[in-house]
């Protein structure tokens, strides 16, 4: 059966209309439950506001304005942190604030005991790696269960995995701090949580803003490009496979694409996608994931000769070494000397810079 992927061009002035209209092409009423309260899941993958780096304003509150106008009314936004990231931080810098603010949606954390607590779940699934990674057991956050679930990505490139994107997004709402233990097996822990969603869930939608795209070694460093472009889907598959189509890339290639849909987790074969709205097979973007320092040091320690001293690396207080030189690196140097000046930019050139402008 093919899956449905929804997207659209789009522009700053008409964008938050065009978020209603694709969310209704993808069949969002037909795949979540009204019945249920409804998680956005945003994404910040860097607590500075690097275009193409997080959830945008203005893909939160197209929708919010689509749900509600559709009939969902329990709407609650959750954040998490990771060891790099500050999601407070964060959620101020790129403006989810003033729009979760404006709509009186409240925020949860899933690191904050007073807003949910981590249990112990026992996948009915047959895992390829986290049972593995985590064998002293798995633990979700209780507040994820019974509840759909909207994950809010961007169209980007990641050093780790190419591209990343609805799948990937549930990365940080599903594990811990501790998650980064799975980065030596990423695709394969991206389609495990892809078949835990599937089981706690009432509901799994995604919504992926491309407005500027994120090109480069990602999700951080990245050269921003403007593509003006919206996707959605009920398939977190068949999402994440047409956004890395649109930047160049051949889905299947992709591990974490080819393994979910081998497993019948969702579609990652083109042939097997409905692409409705915007005709996309003119498209030439050439996008490239290469290189920075922080990917070069990973590439050793997680898939390098020095994969098998992780565990010390990692598991022990040596950590807080690295997270210390990941900090210096991205918030320190790359950021001043390089990214502050390509944010600058894009706010006096592109229309999404100036659109960004006028949220506050």
């Amino acid at each position: 059966m093919k899956s449905k992927v929804a997207v659209l061009k789009t522009s700053a002035e008409t964008v938050l209309n065009d978020y209603i209209e694709l969310v209704k092409i993808a069949d969002i009423e037909n795949t979540l439950d009204k019945k249920c309260t409804t998680i956005l899941k945003d994404n910040i993958s860097w607590h500075l506001p690097m275009p193409s780096a997080n959830t945008t304003p203005w893909q939160l509150e197209g929708t919010i304005q689509a749900l509600k106008k559709f009939g969902f009314q329990q709407i609650v936004a959750v954040e998490n942190k990771t060891v790099v990231t500050r999601p407070k931080h964060g959620e101020k810098l790129n403006k989810f604030d003033i729009v979760y603010s404006k709509y009186k949606i409240p925020v949860l954390y899933n690191f904050e005991e007073r807003d949910m607590k981590w249990i112990d779940y026992k996948p009915k699934s047959q895992l390829r790696a986290l049972d593995k990674i985590f064998p002293e057991g798995i633990r979700l956050p209780d507040y994820f269960f019974g509840k759909n679930i909207i994950h809010l990505p961007t169209m980007k490139c990641h050093i780790y995995t190419t591209t990343t994107g609805a799948m990937k997004n549930a990365f940080g709402g599903l594990l811990n701090t501790k998650r980064h233990y799975a980065h030596s097996w990423i695709h394969e822990t991206l389609v495990d949580l892809l078949k835990i969603q599937k089981e706690i869930h009432s509901g799994i939608f995604a919504v992926m803003d491309g407005t500027t795209a994120g090109n480069g070694p990602g999700p951080r460093t990245l050269k921003p490009v403007r593509t003006d472009l919206i996707l959605a889907s009920s398939d977190q598959v068949a999402i994440d496979a047409v956004a890395a189509k649109i930047m160049g890339f051949d889905p299947m290639q992709i591990d974490y694409i080819r393994i979910a849909d081998e497993e019948g987790l969702g579609n990652g074969k083109l042939e097997n996608i409905e692409i409705v709205g915007y005709d996309i097979s003119n498209l030439k973007y050439k996008f490239a994931v290469g290189d920075n320092l922080a990917s070069r040091v990973g590439d050793l320690l997680w898939f390098g000769p020095l994969k098998r001293l992780q565990k010390l690396f990692f598991r022990t207080p040596l950590v807080y070494i690295f997270v210390l030189a990941s900090e210096i690196y991205h918030d320190k140097f790359w950021w001043n000397f390089k990214g502050k000046k390509v944010f600058e930019e894009w706010k006096k050139t592109s229309p999404w810079g100036r659109l960004w402008e006028s949220y506050g």
